[in-house]
């Protein structure tokens, strides 16, 4: 079940599971008031100091929601580094514990719309204050947000479902964990995460992005072929992204000719690093940091195959994989673990493969077959934009929440 909301959101399901964007009559409406709710807005200016999923996501669809031509968006953020967000998060909430309401009566909100359920946890204590002001409430479930192994946070979550009129999973893996806290079928729809398509395009000449790309990332001492089969991760450096296992357990499989590239960081680098030492991989595995929007771009446009080795972690969970979607509008196929929300993400055939999680013969074997299929993988590559333009682009997935914040907000009247 993807979204229980009531009868009247049956054709919004139905025309999103086309693939096309709805007709949006809602535009010749008044406005819908939207105030906008999140802790993970990166500092301005510094887009690299705040860097993830689920800030690309808050990010995306506040300006989306903004470009909205039925919408009159107004936002409640915090923009703060990565470094010091769990410091400041706690004031934030204390903070709109008295703004909220107050922008909410001054600005006649139709709907709160959390993005995350972190940012959503203020509605236990100001679920009735809201409720006497008419105004609906809605959040985004990612995934960590609510499978975060903490018990006093766990105690919290059933409490934070309950507080909303409506929760948005972003997968169905996703929903399957809040409906195991306390969410309802009728009060869950889930949404996809969407990407800016406009910002990120396949490349019509590989061999020149290829080349581009060893110009800005070759050194002295790292020298990949120009004809290597390049795999490509990107993603912040957990155990749940299966990085480490991958390299230990499939790069020592495959052909010397397969390089593997990693962007990002996080508390398991050093371990990665220990692991491309003992292998012996330091030729053919690079960890290259973090990276700014163009160098990521650049590096999707001339890799072969985007990588998501996902491993099965107690008290985590992959809630979609928005990185899936932004290599796809970049024309690169990803090959991924069948696993949780990234079953939403990639869809086999379409904009790339799926192997069983911790599988390593699979991984190889798949990896040596794409390899020896060049042509047919580039084909897969346009195949990919094309699916994530129609299906993921911000247009299209902010009609869609659009469609459901007015729904939830019409019932209140």
């Amino acid at each position: 079940m993807r979204c229980g909301w009531a009868r009247g959101l049956r054709l919004v399901e139905s025309s999103w599971a086309t693939g096309h964007q709805t007709s949006s009559i809602d535009r010749t409406l008044e406005s819908l008031r939207v105030l906008f709710v999140s802790h993970s807005f990166p500092p301005f200016g510094r887009p690299l100091a705040n860097l993830g999923g689920m800030q690309r996501v808050a990010t995306g669809l506040a300006s989306a929601l903004g470009r909205h031509k039925g919408v009159d968006l107004h936002s409640l953020v915090l923009r703060t580094s990565w470094r010091v967000q769990h410091v400041r998060t706690g004031p934030f909430l204390a903070r709109l514990l008295w703004q909220l309401p107050r922008i909410v009566r001054e600005q006649r909100i139709d709907v709160v719309l959390f993005s995350s359920l972190v940012t959503a946890a203020v509605m236990i204590p100001l679920r009735r204050r809201l409720t006497k002001l008419g105004t609906a409430t809605a959040a985004i479930a990612h995934g960590r947000d609510v499978t975060l192994p903490a018990p006093s946070y766990q105690r919290l979550v059933p409490r934070i479902l309950q507080s909303l009129d409506m929760v948005l999973p972003v997968s169905t893996a996703t929903q399957h964990e809040c409906l195991v806290r306390g969410a309802t079928v009728q009060r869950s729809c889930v949404i996809p995460n969407g990407v800016d398509t406009g910002s990120l395009a396949a490349t019509a000449d590989f061999d020149a992005a290829r080349a581009r790309l060893l110009h800005e990332f070759q050194g002295p001492d790292s020298r990949m072929p120009h004809e290597a089969f390049l795999l490509l991760s990107i993603g912040r450096h957990v155990e749940r992204k299966g990085f480490g296992w991958f390299v230990s357990h499939v790069m020592v499989l495959l052909d010397c000719n397969v390089h593997y590239w990693i962007a990002g960081e996080g508390p398991e680098t050093r371990d990665i690093e220990s692991e491309v030492a003992r292998c012996g991989l330091e030729d053919r595995v690079r960890l290259l940091g973090r990276l700014p929007d163009d160098k990521l771009r650049m590096l999707m446009q001339g890799a072969d195959l985007h990588l998501m080795p996902n491993i099965p972690v107690p008290g985590e969970i992959e809630g979609f994989g928005v990185v899936t979607l932004e290599a796809g509008a970049c024309g690169l196929p990803t090959l991924a673990a069948d696993l949780e929300g990234i079953r939403d993400a990639v869809l086999e055939g379409a904009n790339g493969y799926l192997v069983p999680s911790l599988d390593a013969a699979a991984y190889a074997g798949r990896i040596a077959a794409l390899a020896r299929d060049r042509a047919g993988l580039r084909l897969m590559g346009s195949r990919a934009a094309r699916y994530t333009n129609e299906r993921f682009d911000w247009q299209v997935v902010g009609e869609r929440h659009v469609e459901v914040l007015r729904a939830i907000a019409r019932s209140r009247e």
